[in-house]
């Protein structure tokens, strides 16, 4: 595995201090925020100094029932290959439930949500990583992702789940140390226990990044420091095996450089330290390419007992019970998914409690998303806009994107009334007029006559 150094997440509100900060061998990059053919000259000039760029999936859903979309793979291949990098990322996750196996409405949570930890969940997320393993130009690297909930009636631990998938598949691992912190506060589940249990060899790089604490529950806030207790774990994971890379994770609420850098520093000094422990055998690579070598004979053995080659061209690349394991995972995830965002009723074994913190963090994840792709929104209804839009989202599931979700909720409050400014309503209106027909606005008769009337029925 390429060795990757120390990293940070990079963004666009960041990219010049990025740029400046001295010891950034590498940097992340969400991948959908990435056009391979019109990069942004920030990653262009990371590139051109041999910095290592590596795209970040947060939209695939590896973890739902549904195969991978082609699209969002060949996407994601793209940004791959735009960028030179040595591997790609993506989640343990389920983005979406609903559709064609349940033959109900497809619902988007706006978030990543856990898969259960059952065989079913295991043999499904086997298959989709094979399947986009085949997709895509570099390594598929998977990341454990914090949770709020648990589901009821899980078969396995995290770390079994992921020795597991990683034996069956010989996918890498990212390890978020601050998942596993969030997991421990929220679910219950040692830190320890689950670094005993994964298969150390097989990770390809680690993510810290901070939270807050609050009523008891820990929000993986990626808009905090890295507290202590992130940096324990961290430092026992490197007390284990020394990470091919470490990256910091800043999503918003930025600090200054110098706040940024000093985390970077207290991040190689974890490492360090816990390498110093580290027993002395072989080599990370020589360790690296053992275990590639015995998940790939334990793959094969795995094969042969009834799970797939995926390498072996004519061989079934899922084993038998993969369909219905298909069925029994949509009809779980989408009632899960309900009850999260459309407020159906709580599916049975799960904690009522829990799940409405869950809910009212998508709800407070949609807010924040669609006031940064449609700021517009914000800066008319001002200190309105976080009530209305919760308000609004726990009645109305995202079903098309956060663009999209902008539109719906400006229509809402327009055709249901609820803006009594009359400056204010009409700023929305003309805002929704000029986004929601075609761009350029069509001067063909009939659009005209459509844009007339739909002005028309919003004064109304």
């Amino acid at each position: 595995m390429k060795h990757l150094g120390t990293g940070i997440g990079w963004r666009p509100e960041i990219a010049e201090a990025v740029e400046g900060m001295p010891g950034i061998d590498w940097v992340e990059a969400v991948a959908e925020n990435v056009c391979p053919g019109h990069l942004p000259e920030s990653l262009v000039r990371l590139r051109e100094r041999g910095v290592t760029v590596v795209p970040h999936g947060v939209s695939l859903g590896l973890g739902g029932a549904d195969r991978p979309d082609e699209g969002k793979l060949a996407d994601l291949a793209a940004a791959a290959e735009a960028l030179g990098s040595p591997l790609v990322t993506e989640h343990i996750a389920f983005v979406r439930a609903g559709g064609a196996l349940t033959a109900s409405p497809l619902l988007e949570a706006g978030h990543l949500l856990p898969v259960p930890r059952t065989r079913d969940a295991l043999d499904v997320l086997c298959e989709n990583i094979r399947i986009a393993q085949d997709a895509l130009p570099v390594p598929l690297a998977v990341e454990n992702i914090a949770a709020l909930i648990s589901w009821p009636g899980e078969e396995m631990t995290e770390g079994q789940f992921l020795y597991d998938l990683a034996d069956r598949t010989g996918v890498r691992l990212l390890i978020d140390v601050a998942n596993l912190h969030t997991n421990h506060v929220n679910r219950g589940e040692d830190p320890a226990k689950a670094l005993d249990e994964l298969p150390v060899e097989a990770i390809a790089y680690v993510h810290v990044a901070g939270g807050f604490e609050r009523d008891g529950v820990w929000h993986d806030s990626h808009a905090h420091a890295v507290p202590p207790a992130v940096l324990a774990i961290l430092a026992d994971l490197s007390s284990r095996v020394r990470p091919p890379g470490v990256l910091l994770e800043r999503d918003e609420n930025f600090p200054a450089p110098a706040e940024l850098e000093r985390e970077l520093t207290a991040i190689r000094e974890t490492v360090e330290k816990g390498a110093l422990s580290v027993v002395p055998t072989v080599s990370a690579e020589a360790a690296s390419e053992t275990a590639a070598s015995e998940t790939s004979d334990a793959s094969k053995a795995s094969d042969a007992s009834g799970t797939t080659d995926p390498d072996s061209g004519d061989a079934p690349k899922a084993s038998p019970s993969t369909d219905p394991s298909r069925q029994r995972l949509a009809l779980a995830q989408a009632a899960l998914l309900s009850a999260l965002v459309a407020g159906t009723p709580v599916p049975e074994g799960f904690d009522g409690t829990r799940l409405s913190v869950q809910a009212r963090a998508l709800a407070g994840k949609r807010a924040d998303v669609v006031a940064k792709v449609a700021p517009e929104l914000p800066e008319i209804l001002a200190a309105a806009y976080r009530t209305s839009f919760v308000a609004y989202a726990h009645g109305h599931p995202m079903t098309g994107g956060y663009r999209r979700d902008a539109l719906d909720f400006a229509e809402h409050l327009l055709l249901g009334g609820r803006l009594e400014d009359p400056d204010v309503r009409r700023r929305v209106s003309d805002w929704w007029l000029e986004r929601s027909g075609p761009a350029p606005l069509s001067q063909h008769p009939a659009a005209r006559l459509a844009r007339a009337t739909r002005r028309v029925l919003l004064r109304r």
